[in-house]
Order: C-alpha cells, then sequence, then structure tokens
C-alpha cells in the first residue's frame, strides 16, 4: 500500500470546498468521448496511464474500425494492439478489451453490463472504470470513480486518511450525497488537471486555498 503524510482531518470543511470547486467548474463533463456503453467501456479501458485527449484521438479511429461487440470480441490481439499502441500498454489492454467483448457477448447477452456486481467480472474492469460506466453510460450512481487525481485532491485537501482507492471512495461516499458523487469526482479531476497539479500546485490562484491544509499560498 502506498504510504503518504496524512493532513489534517477536514471534512468538516467539506460543504464549503465542493461548493467552491462547483462554481469554479460549473460545466464538469467526462472529456471522453463516446456515443454508448460500449465505447465508453473501451475508452476508459484505454484511458488507463494515458491522457484523455490521446485516447479521444485514437477512439476517433478505432470506433470506425470496431463499431460492434461482436468486432471487438473478434479483433486480432496484435492488429488491435497496434491500433491502441499510443495509449500505453496496449498488449494488456488489448487483451482486457478483447476478453471483456468476449464475455458481455457470451454472459450477458451482447449488453454491456448496468451493474456493479456484472461489471466487475470483465477482464480489466475495477471498481473505477465500473463506476464511470456505470454513471456515464447508465446514469446510475453506485459509487465514485477514483482516480490518481481524485485520490492526490482528496488527501491533501484533508477529505480522507486513507490511500487506498477502495477506501477512499467509501471515505468520500459518507461526506457527498449519492447524487452529487458522479459531479464531485469530475470537479476534483478539473482541479487537479488544471490547479492541483501534482509537481507544481498552482496554490497561489487556488479557490480553495484557504480551506486547504496543504496550501503552500
Amino acid at each position: 500500500m502506498t504510504m503518504f503524510s496524512a493532513n489534517p482531518d477536514n471534512r468538516v470543511n467539506f460543504e464549503e470546498i465542493f461548493n467552491l470547486l462547483q462554481h469554479e467548474y460549473p460545466n464538469a463533463e467526462p472529456m471522453l468521448h463516446f456515443r454508448n456503453p460500449l465505447e465508453l467501456l473501451v475508452a476508459t479501458i484505454l484511458s488507463a496511464q494515458c491522457t484523455d485527449k490521446q485516447v479521444n484521438k485514437v477512439t476517433q479511429v478505432l470506433f470506425k474500425k470496431y463499431s460492434s461487440v461482436e468486432d471487438f470480441a473478434n479483433a486480432d490481439i496484435a492488429e488491435l494492439g497496434k491500433d491502441i499502441y499510443t495509449t500505453g500498454f496496449y498488449h494488456q489492454k488489448a487483451k482486457h478489451i478483447i476478453g471483456s467483448a468476449q464475455l458481455i457477448i457470451t454472459q450477458f447477452n451482447g449488453k454491456v453490463p448496468d451493474t456493479m456486481e456484472d461489471l466487475l467480472k470483465l477482464p480489466g474492469v475495477g471498481r473505477k472504470t465500473a463506476n464511470i460506466v456505470l454513471a456515464r453510460g447508465y446514469g446510475i450512481i453506485e459509487g465514485i470513480a477514483v482516480d490518481t487525481h481524485v485520490t492526490r485532491l482528496s488527501q491533501k485537501l484533508g477529505l480522507t486518511q486513507n490511500s487506498d482507492p477502495g477506501k477512499i471512495e467509501l471515505d468520500l461516499m459518507r461526506l457527498a450525497k449519492k447524487e452529487d458523487l458522479e459531479k464531485l469526482s469530475m470537479t476534483l479531476i478539473l482541479h487537479g488537471r488544471n490547479i492541483c497539479i501534482a509537481r507544481r500546485p498552482k496554490c497561489g490562484i487556488c479557490v480553495v486555498n484557504e480551506l486547504c491544509p496543504s496550501s503552500e499560498a
């Protein structure tokens, strides 16, 4: 388990922090481009250790070549790997995409599952990916997608004392209303990309710097 220096418990300020971030990012929308749950699943798998911008560049071509779950299920792993090469970890991602497509056909009647339990049966799909597919593909809020930005910011803001994504998810679910979890994830992600950058946080222009125990402003 990754260790980090815990910040003071700052959960008492969560509501004010979240309100300020929502005001800063009123239209917090997913960056990945997709037209259906299958495309969302594939794009989310590709997004691991890769920027959304690069994933969108790849899927713009990919989704024309592979337009159905059968196309992905029957894909040649070497060829698919070449198609997604620039997203990194391409062999493993190709393996997961093909395996997921095959399982969707054999166990889920060709439809991307719409429950957490079933999504987690797909190769390479963890809670983060499952939460994204449920929330953005089906409008079902089951939990909160905890990526590297959500992990880092929730720790820096003192909203969790944990480093395990599953425990961080539970901590955030105790703070926010269920219907706000997707919005919370997106605002933290956008703030992490734009202001609270890992190596060079822009604390001086951060809207929550006065409420953040990690602020260097």
